[in-house]
């Protein structure tokens, strides 16, 4: 792919916006394109490793850099150390290096050209003098609704938020300003933090940027894909026609039509008696044939790996040099064997959680709290634990009746209204709107069963959790829902003993607690 400089403004402006769900401020990006190029910037905070769903930003970038952009793309160390400082500033270090190499290979495996692409740290200016006296004033006119709202959707939602929670979109916003750029490139789910950026930037006196974003790409968490494997990184389309929240198809749309050379078609291999091979010149030809079920579901799937596994194959042997694999080894050590400030490293473990699972064998409503039950879990344990937990306005009473739950062991028993809880019942819950689910055990759970977190299995958990320490604080950020409503801590899935996944009914993409 090769940048051609003699595209006009419109077809400039149709590369930058092509297959976003969502732009905003249309007319101020085509008044630069009739100029000049347009400069914009995409940052990721430097936490897990990058996987495949990166392309489908990497896909953005190489349509921005073929419209002639400048491109900038800001590693967040001072974000990722923020996040309930998870991970000590020399392992940051570390994952920054593993971040430039990955997207650079990324970049390169897809041929992007680099020569207008540039990477930048963020504590390269965060902690200047004149971006910390921007971020109190901007703190001085921001109230704590706006930045609670901004943060909604990327932002976990407890009861008690960290401030670090509430300046994420203060400081995301004051990285367009000192990235000097006139547009910033996120996801849909970004848009709040987009448009409290609009509102607050010029009450500094700083220009409003336009903003881009892309769709979420349902099913992308994984890296390569393999048919050997249970379940693909990329889920199996389970019912074919079905074009709706289909990862597969929307892979191929977001990379890798858009990344096709001039009159390449999309292969898909099949057996004769399958049909044979069939081509297709576009996406929506694809799109189609999928919705009619002339290609089943498998057949789609196989293709895409193809294409999947191509783009990875000059990743892979970058990483296989000796100095990338040990960078990879020191930015992303075993679980349990970080030396690095491990003080502060042994609070990230999941092990540390005693997740178990439960039966209600009694339930009543709480005498002194209309919005509390009070419940007999059988554990396992000798006799039923005493749980008091807030549900009343959530799950009806019959339903809490003898039902199999999750239950959070470990922490230290307080008093709810005179009655001391001895645990918490484990739910998916959003604050705004506010909804909660009991989270589900496996059909094939047993009562008393622990519930360990997927490479997390080895470690020992904690007596009972150090409040003063907010182990369970520290830890709960990352304990969420995917796509599929199965909980998961950092991408490692919940499960039991027999391998079964922990899930709710219907709440994606929802904090755990």
């Amino acid at each position: 792919m090769e940048n051609n400089i003699d595209l006009s403004s419109e077809e400039k402006y149709n590369y930058i916006t092509r297959n976003l769900q969502e732009v905003l401020g249309e007319e101020k990006i085509k008044t630069i394109l009739k100029q000049r190029d347009l400069k914009i910037y995409w940052g990721t905070a430097t936490t897990g490793k990058p996987h495949i769903a990166y392309f489908v930003p990497m896909s953005k970038v190489a349509d921005f850099l073929k419209a002639g952009a400048e491109v900038t793309i800001l590693f967040a160390d001072l974000h990722a150390y923020l996040d309930n400082m998870k991970a000590p500033w020399e392992l940051l270090e570390l994952r920054v290096q593993y971040y430039q190499h990955t997207i650079r290979a990324m970049l390169q495996s897809i041929g992007v050209p680099l020569e207008k692409l540039k990477f930048v740290k963020g504590t390269d200016y965060q902690l200047s003098k004149e971006y910390t006296l921007d971020v109190y004033r901007l703190s001085s006119v921001i109230t704590e609704h706006d930045a609670k709202k901004a943060g909604a959707e990327v932002v976990k939602q407890v009861d008690h938020p960290l401030v670090s929670g509430l300046l994420y979109p203060g400081l995301q916003a004051l990285d367009e300003e000192y990235l000097k750029v006139d547009a910033q490139f996120g996801g849909i789910d970004q848009r709040k933090i987009f448009t409290f950026a609009e509102k607050y930037l010029p009450q500094l006196g700083y220009e409003k940027r336009a903003h881009l974003m892309n769709p979420m790409v349902p099913g992308l968490t994984g890296s390569k894909m393999s048919s050997s494997e249970e379940e693909s990184k990329i889920d199996l389309l389970d019912s074919p026609g079905n074009i709706e929240n289909n990862g597969i198809l929307s892979f191929a749309k977001h990379v890798l039509f858009p990344l096709f050379k001039q009159n390449e078609q999309f292969l898909i291999s099949r057996k004769p008696e399958n049909g044979g091979d069939v081509t297709f010149k576009t996406f929506n030809d694809l799109e189609d044939a999928f919705a009619k079920q002339d290609i089943h579901p498998a057949d789609l799937k196989a293709g895409v790996e193809v294409y999947i596994n191509r783009l990875l194959e000059p990743i892979r042997r970058q990483f296989e040099q000796a100095k990338l694999k040990a960078l990879a080894e020191k930015a992303y050590p075993v679980p349990g064997k970080l030396k690095v400030n491990s003080n502060v490293s042994d609070e990230l473990l999941p092990s540390r959680l005693d997740i178990r699972i439960g039966k209600i064998v009694d339930i009543s409503l709480h005498p002194d709290a209309q919005s509390l039950y009070v419940e007999k879990i059988d554990l396992g344990e000798e006799s039923p634990r005493i749980v008091v937990s807030g549900l009343v306005n959530f799950v009806p009473i019959e339903e809490m009746r003898n039902k199999m739950v999750v239950v959070l062991c470990n922490l230290k028993p307080a008093k709810m209204r005179g009655i001391e809880s001895q645990g918490m019942v484990l739910c998916a819950s959003t604050d705004d709107p506010k909804q909660v689910e009991v989270l589900i055990p496996p059909v094939d759970a047993v009562v008393g069963e622990r519930v360990r977190v997927e490479n997390y299995e080895d470690g020992k958990p904690d007596e009972i959790l150090n409040p003063k320490k907010k182990v369970w604080e520290k830890l709960q950020v990352d304990l969420k829902t995917n796509s599929e409503c199965f909980a998961h801590w950092q991408g490692n899935n919940l499960l039991t003993k027999s391998g079964g996944r922990i899930h709710c009914k219907t709440m994606a993409g929802a904090p755990i607690k």
